[in-house]
C-alpha cells in the first residue's frame, strides 16, 4: 500500500468534514491522519489527509468524487519532495530529581520544548516529521510515558504558489439558468465550467 498526503480546500459549512472523510471510508481507504483548520481566506478551511491506498483502488477515483462535492473548492496531492510536512506531539514523561535532567537533554536533542514540570512528570512539546517524533518517543520510553497526544499531519507546498489563489466565487463554476443561458457566450460558459478545475 502507498501513502498519500492530500490538501483539500473547503468552504466552512456544517458537515463538510464528515462528507469528505466519509467518501474515503466508503471506498475502503485507510485514513492515517486528518487535520482541519482555518486558512488565510475567511470562509475557507483546509483539510489535510494522509491516506493509505491499495494499488487496486486508484486514488483518482475518490478525488473525482470529492471534486463533485458542492463545498469543495480545490484538491491537491502534496508530494514529499515538494512540500513541508509537520506533526505535533505532547508527551507526559514520568520524571523525578534523578531523571529529569536526562529527559530535558533528550528534549533538547530533538528541539522539543518543556511546557510543564511537576515533581513526578515533565510535559514536552515537539514538532517535526513522523520519523523524528517516533525517534524521540523511543528514547523517552524507558523513563515511562504516562500520556501521549499526537496531532494529524499538516503540510504546505514549497515555493511561492498558494493553494487558495482564488476566492470561492472565482473558483466556483457558473451555474447557467434558462434566463441567463441565452445571453451567455460559448466562451464564457467554457471558462466558467473549467474555473473550478484550474
Amino acid at each position: 500500500m502507498s501513502q498519500h498526503t492530500l490538501s483539500v480546500l473547503v468552504e466552512n459549512t456544517p458537515g463538510i468534514l464528515a462528507r469528505v472523510a466519509g467518501l474515503f471510508s466508503r471506498r475502503g481507504f485507510d485514513i492515517d491522519s486528518l487535520a482541519v483548520g482555518t486558512t488565510e481566506h475567511p470562509g475557507l478551511s483546509r483539510v489535510t489527509l494522509v491516506v493509505r491506498v491499495d494499488e487496486r483502488l486508484p486514488l483518482e477515483q475518490v478525488t473525482k468524487q470529492l471534486n463533485k462535492l458542492v463545498n469543495v473548492v480545490k484538491i491537491v496531492e502534496l508530494e514529499a519532495d515538494s512540500a513541508v510536512r509537520r506533526e505535533l506531539v505532547l508527551v507526559k514523561v514520568a520524571a523525578d530529581n534523578t531523571t529529569r535532567g536526562q529527559i530535558v537533554q533528550i528534549a533538547e536533542l530533538f528541539r522539543a520544548g518543556v511546557v510543564d514540570v511537576s515533581p513526578e512528570a515533565v510535559v514536552l512539546e515537539a514538532t517535526g516529521s513522523g520519523d523524528k517524533l517516533d525517534g524521540m518517543l523511543r528514547m523517552l520510553a524507558p523513563f515511562g510515558i504516562k500520556e501521549l497526544v499526537q496531532s494529524g499531519a499538516i503540510a504546505i507546498g514549497r515555493g511561492p504558489r498558494a493553494l487558495a489563489d482564488r476566492t470561492v466565487r472565482e473558483a466556483r463554476p457558473m451555474r447557467l439558468t434558462p434566463a441567463t443561458a441565452g445571453s451567455t457566450t460559448a466562451a464564457s460558459a467554457v471558462t466558467a465550467a473549467t474555473a473550478r478545475s484550474a
